[in-house]
């Protein structure tokens, strides 16, 4: 990953190396601030934001707001393009999923054309319990 336009820094380095590692995963400015002080490495609060935003323009992550009033989370792309996907949060430990599924998108193709009505994926979540949630939670009932 190159990011255009840009001199090459350690930050810079550090960055793309950080955004690499997160395999698609979701994770927040504050996720690499952290990644920067675990590795003893000086970044501002507003060079992390700066750099995300310019990613975004670019096409290299992409930017959700899963719920309102919480800070965004972003998703490392890599410049590709990838389909439009739905969100699973867990109500327990707050994890995000991906929701790549047909039997959604047969949901979807089902409102827009009998209820004249198209869903916004990316600001669209399911909450829920997820299943390493739901099993801890089933053994403490059996208990």
């Amino acid at each position: 990953m190159e990011i255009k336009g840009r001199y090459k820094t350690k930050q810079l380095n550090e960055l793309q190396e950080f955004l690499r590692g997160t395999g698609g995963a979701h994770f927040t400015a504050q996720d690499v601030l952290k990644y920067f002080q675990d590795k003893d490495l000086s970044i501002g609060k507003t060079t992390v934001y700066r750099r995300l935003e310019e990613l975004v323009a670019e096409g290299s992550i992409k930017k959700y707001f899963i719920e309102e009033g919480s800070g965004a989370c972003f998703e490392y792309i890599g410049g590709e393009t990838h389909p439009m996907h739905y969100h699973l949060k867990c109500e327990r430990c707050g994890k995000l999923f991906h929701l790549d599924c047909d039997e959604i998108t047969c949901f979807e193709q089902h409102i827009s054309e009998h209820h004249k009505f198209r869903i916004d994926p990316v600001r669209t979540v399911f909450y829920g319990i997820c299943e390493a949630c739901g099993k801890a939670e089933d053994g403490r009932d059996q208990q």
